[in-house]
């Protein structure tokens, strides 16, 4: 306490470290592909989400797939895209309940296809206009024959 018995009151500022990339030494991150990729998908995703926040990278790709391949089975759709049938099911089943894609039972009954919606086709044409602006984004610094390099280089690691 202050002389006089009053409390006085004393303003702390706390101040975390500040930390300076530069000091951070990488070892031998930016040797490693799997390091460089992640980096670049992180950077791609970002800007893919900033384009279109409304959708995941993934359920944009599927909606794509379903428009080149209408009638798919969920189950191959799931082996397209790596995913679990069982994942596949909540994914189509969101989709849906957007109005984006409906199931009709398959000609054995035991399978379902699926097909876009008219409001999943309107959103897919107004996705790649935007998807568009996005790839010029992205691939900027690159001259045309690097991004293709690059595609190619890419489909070669994921043989």
């Amino acid at each position: 306490m202050a002389e006089g018995g009053s409390a006085r009151m004393v303003t702390i500022v706390w101040v975390p470290n500040k930390f300076e990339e530069s000091i951070m030494k990488p070892g031998i991150l930016p040797s490693l592909l799997g390091y460089r990729l992640r980096r670049a998908q992180q950077a791609v995703f970002r800007d893919f989400a900033s384009s279109i926040p409304e959708l995941s990278p993934g359920r944009v790709g599927i909606l794509l797939l379903l428009e080149a391949n209408p009638g798919v089975t969920q189950g191959r759709l799931a082996q397209a895209v790596s995913l679990e049938r069982s994942t596949m099911v909540g994914v189509v089943d969101v989709l849906e309940s957007r109005g984006l894609l409906e199931r009709r039972r398959g000609a054995d009954r035991r399978t379902n296809g699926l097909w876009l919606t008219e409001a999943g086709r309107e959103s897919v044409a107004r996705l790649k206009r935007r998807i568009q602006l996005h790839e010029r984004r992205v691939a900027a610094r690159l001259s045309v024959q690097e991004r293709a390099q690059l595609l190619a280089l890419l489909e070669k690691l994921s043989e």
